[in-house]
């Protein structure tokens, strides 16, 4: 080597610049080696071919890649960065393979060794794709799981709270359990399904464990409502699983209400006729209304004997809404409906004796009327009829109230009673004997103002110019009251009139009627 005088500056000596290397000949194992292993993710085939910066730009690519797509979620990797990634690969690959064809390997020797090199680093993508494939599908099954669990937390709680309030909980936590069997039929999630859907039955229904049968109604309904929601294959027993349940809360509670007077027993007991009509439950149904009418039948001679009545009337009209042709019942529900009407009818006296002995006569007369009117031939028929009477005329005269009245008539004293009154009368009379009949209008009199009837000198039926309609009928000795009431009784007052009755005379009455004013 030589050097001119120009190489010589101030002692030292210049080396020359260095050139690069001039190219290889082309070389297509090598262009392949290259682009193998470009294709690894990792830019080995750019450190073979001394391209450092190049390779850097592939490793923060992964690096990019990875952290975008770690840790593993069950959406994967965003669309748009795998897709850049590719490309990415597939450009480092193609530009490897233009640079490794004329460019020589700074290892290994011989150029088939790197493409068997790069074929055995494409398993670390591979293997990358597949160990990230199975960490998303644990991301998955973890999700399902934490869905599973939401599921379940809102049964828990829904099962501390009343149906009506929990029943919007118990829908979306069984919207959760069929979509993870609908859906996702072989997660782990999806298996443990039918054990959560039993623990799902039994929370529902919880207040028929409890022996809350009025209570565990609805859910129980609800519950038979199920298998119209999800497929009864993945329910199987359980589709069938509140029919007896739901039976026996519609029996018991039924008999609860019938035992306590409630008149809601009637629509329990109609809905189990219909649902279930050939349960062990619904045949008890006639035996439980049979005995509630005997109860009833008993306490009309008890100590409220018009309560027992209401009670035998309510029974009659709710026994007869009864649908016992399916449960074949209907004979036995009729004899039952009939007892209570047969029973109600002849209470009601009681149910006016009663009355009348409390001092309640207004509604005695009421309940008596109706049972004149609907006893037909009933042995206490003429009592009853006396008994309506005296009761009326206590409603005026209190004291009249005091006893009794009997069905005893006549007597050894003539009493003749006149109208004087310009309208029909009714008289009617109560004491040892009671009775009632009616005079005609008096026509040239008038009704007496009442200011005029406590005035000396009052005598009505004194007017010997009058001819007044009268009768005479025949009382016992003592005291007997007395009321006379205007047919018409507009404007008029009921006039009484308090008799003591003693043998050896004849006595007078004289019924009219009085108005306000003067």
């Amino acid at each position: 080597m030589s050097w001119d005088n120009n190489d010589f500056r101030d002692g030292f000596v210049v080396p020359p610049m260095p050139t690069a290397p001039p190219p290889a000949p082309a070389d297509g194992w090598r262009a392949a080696g290259v682009a193998l292993l470009n294709l690894s993710g990792l830019g080995l085939g750019y450190a073979l071919v001394r391209r450092w910066w190049l390779m850097a730009a592939c490793w923060v690519a992964t690096g990019v890649l990875l952290l975008v797509a770690l840790p593993a979620d069950p959406d994967g990797v965003p669309a748009g960065a795998l897709v850049a990634y590719v490309v990415l690969l597939a450009l480092a690959a193609v530009h490897g393979a233009v640079v490794g064809l004329r460019t020589r390997l700074a290892w290994p020797p011989a150029p088939w060794i790197a493409v068997v090199l790069g074929i055995v680093l494409l398993v670390v993508p591979a293997g990358g794709v597949a160990l990230y494939g199975g960490a998303r599908d644990e991301a998955t099954e973890q999700m399902l799981l934490d869905r599973l669990e939401r599921a379940d937390e809102l049964v828990r709680a829904a099962g501390r709270q009343q149906f009506p309030t929990a029943e919007s909980d118990y829908r979306r936590a069984l919207r959760v359990y069929s979509g993870l069997r609908a859906d996702h039929p072989g997660s782990r999630a999806a298996e443990r399904v039918p054990d959560r859907l039993r623990t799902f039955y039994t929370t529902v229904a919880s207040a028929y464990a409890d022996k809350n049968y009025c209570t565990a109604v609805a859910p129980l309904k609800y519950l038979r409502t199920l298998p119209r929601t999800m497929d009864e294959k993945e329910l199987g027993t359980l589709a069938t699983w509140p029919d007896g349940r739901l039976a026996t809360s519609l029996y018991e509670c039924g008999a609860q209400s019938l035992s306590g007077g409630s008149a809601d027993w009637a629509t329990h007991y109609g809905e189990l006729l219909r649902t279930f009509p050939r349960s062990e439950q619904a045949a008890k149904v006639e035996s439980s209304v049979a005995t509630a009418v005997d109860k009833a039948v008993r306490d009309v001679r008890g100590d409220d004997p018009c309560k027992a009545v209401e009670r035998l009337e309510a029974l009659d009209s709710q026994i007869v809404g009864l649908p016992g042709e399916r449960a074949g019942q209907t004979q036995a529900l009729d004899k039952s409906a009939d007892r209570a009407e047969s029973n109600a009818q002849s209470g009601t006296y009681e149910c006016g004796v009663d009355q009348y002995k409390e001092k309640s006569f207004a509604e005695a007369v009421t309940t008596m009327n109706d049972f004149v009117k609907n006893a037909g031939k009933h042995k206490n028929a003429a009592r009853a009829k006396k008994i309506a009477i005296a009761a009326e005329v206590a409603q005026t005269v209190p004291a009249a109230g005091k006893r009794l009245p009997t069905t005893a008539s006549g007597g050894g004293i003539s009493v003749t009673v006149k109208n004087d009154s310009p309208d029909d009368i009714t008289v009617l009379y109560t004491g040892p004997v009671t009775g009632s009949f009616t005079l005609k209008a008096c026509g040239k009199c008038t009704s007496y103002s009442l200011a005029s009837t406590v005035t000396l000198g009052f005598e009505p039926c004194s007017d010997s110019g009058k001819n007044y309609p009268q009768r005479t009928i025949s009382l016992p000795v003592g005291t007997t009251y007395f009321v006379h009431k205007s047919k018409s009784g507009l404007g008029n007052s009921p006039a009484s009139d308090t008799a003591k009755l003693s043998s050896g005379y004849i006595y007078t009455e004289c019924a009219y009627t009085t108005k306000y004013g003067y």
